[in-house]
């Protein structure tokens, strides 16, 4: 059995959902969207997600080695956008693990629009 998500990413849901869940995050059901789906070719694990109140949530999974600048935050908010349009409801919990270096501005923008941002990034 392949232990790895769809993009290859050496974390798996079971990662995830347990990561998730030491923040005090918990969903009734995840399940992982393809960025293909949404017409996207980022590199992201993307899992749409119930919480216990009922809402839809989305939690996103960056990983790479180089920096997440501004323009790509930009870029995984309107990911988002798509999203909701592909689920046909209004997503309204965000979060974002990102296994890389951050760049400060990029963090700030996705913070001042309802993200909430989780940098695990170890130099």
């Amino acid at each position: 059995m392949d232990t790895k998500s769809t993009l290859g990413y050496d974390k798996t849901m079971k990662e995830i959902v347990e990561y998730l869940q030491q923040k005090n995050i918990i969903f009734k059901s995840l399940e992982e969207v393809a960025p293909k789906e949404v017409g996207s070719r980022k590199k992201v694990g993307l899992y749409i997600g119930v919480d216990l109140k009922g809402f839809y949530a989305l939690a996103v999974l960056l990983e790479k080695k180089s920096r997440v600048l501004r323009k790509e935050a930009e870029v995984l908010m309107a990911l988002h956008e798509k999203l909701e349009g592909f689920i046909g409801s209004k997503i309204t919990k965000k979060y974002i693990i990102i296994k890389a270096p951050l760049c400060s501005k990029a963090k700030t923008l996705l913070e001042e629009n309802g993200w909430k941002v989780m940098h695990v990034w170890q130099s």
